[in-house]
């Protein structure tokens, strides 16, 4: 098996389970991402911050130049302090508080991505009584599949994200008609972990449809948000360690038909620290059961919830041993049956105080991580601080 590179000695130091991020690959995906969106003078993206809001990740990806998209007042606090301008800050969710949008009108964020007419009267109303003006763009639900997990899908109408298409003029009609709201955009997101093209080229047919509608109207949004979604190969972490951000961003340059001066803006969130991240556990036993074998680890569903979840696949590798491969099932402490890494997975063969890493984890692993069975929450490195 051909395995990642690891300080192991460094790791022997630490209490496992940890997270670990390998800022050299987090950096490359960021240039990456830049260097193709360079490409195209009016694309910007935000950094979704709900995939992993560990403070030293967002320093480095803040440096790179990115905004962020957040999806709670919590998500702009984790924003405004790791130095994010507030001009690059977006804020979606379908339940904003009172208290996190008076949070984010006293940092002046870039745009509040509203998601319903309640949600925008809000608004309106809170940025009157501060004497403020707040930007807004209109999520609206496209109505359009995407080829992924039923659980990451958002953009069908039975979703309960954004505003109906045929609600859009109606609404766009009360922003305009109120004091304290500025409309500037439209924003759409229709899922996660998508690898199929053609989703993100439906998506643009229909953003075309909505912006022609528009047009006629006489109205010309400044501002396109098309969220993120492209996905990450959690099967090759080693030999694809970026994700196809050329054909993502191509996509978008060939089927979405901007008007003039305007910018599209993407949510990158998985895409962009999936791949840097590795869960590290310890073996705590090795089970002989009746019928097979299994690799207990310190590490539970408590530490990485996605394979219980979602039934979401994440390559395990056994970092501290090379001997012969034999056949376990890798699990987890906790009191739960669904507290299971992977089954009848072939790696070389484990002991008691071997490490593994589950790779792939750096989205949706820490930033998900609870306290069930009186737990402690897994703690997260970055690779500069283990040299």
């Amino acid at each position: 098996m051909i395995k990642g590179t690891f300080p192991i000695a460094k790791f022997r130091e630490l209490e496992t389970p940890f997270y670990y991020y390998d800022t050299k690959v987090l950096r490359d995906t960021l240039a990456a991402i830049n260097k193709e969106t360079g490409k195209y003078g009016n694309f910007r993206v935000h950094y979704a911050v709900k995939a992993n809001a560990n403070p030293k990740v967002l320093n480095i990806i803040r440096e790179s130049g990115l905004g962020a998209d957040c999806v709670s007042g919590g998500e702009v606090h984790a924003a405004i302090n790791a130095g994010f301008p507030s001009e690059k800050i977006v804020y979606a969710g379908v339940g904003k508080t009172d208290k996190e949008i008076n949070y984010s009108l006293d940092h002046d964020i870039f745009c509040f991505n509203v998601e319903s007419v309640p949600e925008l009267e809000v608004i309106n109303e809170l940025a009157a009584a501060k004497g403020k003006v707040a930007q807004v763009a209109f999520r609206i639900n496209p109505n359009v599949g995407a080829h992924t997990h039923a659980n990451i899908t958002t953009g069908l109408a039975e979703n309960k994200f954004g505003i109906s298409m045929e609600d859009m003029d109606t609404v766009i009609e009360m922003a305009q008609s109120m004091n304290n709201v500025k409309f500037i955009g439209l924003h759409f997101h229709i899922g996660s972990q998508i690898l199929d093209m053609g989703d993100f080229a439906a998506l643009c047919n229909r953003v075309n449809e909505l912006q022609e509608k528009l047009a006629k109207h006489q109205l010309i949004c400044e501002h396109i948000n098309v969220g993120g979604g492209l996905g990450i190969d959690y099967g090759h972490p080693n030999h694809l360690p970026i994700p196809n951000f050329a054909d993502y961003f191509a996509t978008y340059h060939k089927f979405l038909k901007l008007y003039p001066n305007q910018t599209l803006h993407f949510e990158l969130g998985r895409a962009v620290v999936g791949q840097c991240g590795s869960l590290i556990s310890k073996v705590t036993y090795v089970k002989q059961g009746t019928n097979k074998q299994f690799a207990i680890l310190d590490a539970g569903m408590t530490d990485l919830i996605r394979p219980a979840l979602y039934q979401a696949y994440h390559r395990i590798e056994n970092i501290t041993s090379d001997e012969p491969e034999e056949t376990y099932d890798v699990v987890g402490p906790i009191c739960e049956s669904s507290d299971v890494f992977l089954k009848a997975v072939d790696l070389n063969k484990a002991h008691r105080g071997d490490l593994f890493a589950l790779r792939s984890a750096g989205a949706y692993g820490e930033i998900m991580a609870s306290q069930y069975n009186c737990r402690e929450l897994p703690k997260g490195y970055i690779s500069d601080e283990l040299v």
